[in-house]
């Protein structure tokens, strides 16, 4: 062998050596790098969020209502055929004023038209020209000027008790907890909106008579969507025209609001029992005046909340408190400790 290729030989071998040699101290440097190093290299995973798999069940658990409209009851809050008085009552204030109506009201008016009638009478037998030629001249008699003064005032009295006392019962405040509907009268329809339960508004128009028909309810009454209420407890009933002066009204709960633009108008009203009650806008509103119909569907408090759910936005007692409530934040995580430099 030559001495150049003994050379190339041993230069061979020298690299050979090195590189074995820088293999073994990068191996053994890894090794000794200490733990902490190695975690604060690796990924950091995220801890999952209970939260988020918590608010889905907690969304798909959500009861959202269910609702059967009420079918009329024949007779009950609607009129009927060859009726001749006021309908039957179902609130206090209609309760109180049917009374006042048919046991204060109708029998004086009875006693006094029959009092004239029998007056009339007396004078044209008694007091005619051929029964009495010679007319009496008398011009003054204080005992009958007295009587007649003084007997229309008791009578005026006697009226105007109950009559201011059911007024006062009428407007009476609302108390604290009652429900409040807003009522917007529409050329030519009605909105409800419900504050206390979400805000959102119902759209109410009435059916045609084939679909009043189809669906058991008096013609011209029948609506698509109600004014839906608890049965037994205070309404916040408040009116209110967007237009032109409308008027809310529903004969057998005795309840009649004008709904004025510009103003809100505010009567409490409470229905005694679960029913279907139906009015009419009792204001010359327009051409449409006589097409816009009322039908109050009071139900007990456990069906009006589940009616209440099945309203886009609505909500009932806590859960408004909940839904309204900002979500807590979840609890920063510890930094870990930065990696020492290499």
């Amino acid at each position: 062998m030559s001495l150049a290729d003994t050379a190339r030989s041993m230069g061979k071998a020298i690299r050979t050596l090195g590189v074995v040699a820088a293999l073994t101290l990068g191996t053994q440097a890894i090794a000794a790098a200490p733990a902490a190093s190695v975690a604060a290299a690796a990924p950091v995973v995220a801890a999952p969020d209970s939260a988020a798999p918590a608010a889905d069940a907690a969304a798909a658990t959500v009861d959202k209502g269910y609702y059967v409209p009420m079918k009329p009851t024949p007779g009950k809050g609607q009129p009927v055929d060859k009726g001749w008085t006021f309908q039957d009552q179902y609130s206090d204030t209609g309760e109180q004023a049917l009374w006042m109506h048919d046991y204060l009201l109708m029998p004086v008016i009875v006693v006094i038209s029959l009092l004239v009638l029998a007056l009339l009478l007396v004078v044209m037998a008694k007091f005619n020209k051929r029964a009495n030629p010679v007319a009496s001249k008398t011009s003054h008699n204080t005992l009958i000027e007295v009587v007649w003064t003084l007997v229309p005032v008791l009578i005026l009295v006697v009226i105007a008790v109950p009559s201011i006392r059911l007024l006062a019962n009428q407007y009476e405040p609302a108390p604290k907890g009652a429900v409040t509907v807003k009522v917007t009268g529409y050329q030519w329809y009605w909105g409800y909106t419900y504050p206390d339960n979400g805000g959102f508004e119902v759209i109410s128009n009435m059916l045609s008579d084939a679909d009043a028909l189809k669906a058991g309810e008096p013609g011209q009454l029948a609506v698509d969507n109600r004014m839906v209420v608890p049965a037994g407890e205070p309404i916040r009933i408040q009116t209110i025209g967007s237009d032109v002066i409308h008027a809310f009204a529903v004969p057998s709960l005795w309840f009649k609001l004008d709904a004025v633009p510009g103003r809100i108008n505010e009567k409490v009203l409470t229905i005694k029992e679960p029913g279907l009650y139906y009015g009419q806008c009792s204001e010359l509103c327009g051409a449409r005046h006589g097409y816009m119909p009322i039908a109050v569907e009071a139900l007990p408090r456990e069906k009006f909340e589940a009616w209440v759910k099945t309203q886009p936005g609505g909500t009932v007692g806590p859960v408004a408190e909940a839904a309204a409530a900002p979500a807590a934040p979840a609890p920063a995580a510890d930094a870990a400790p930065a990696a020492p430099a290499a």
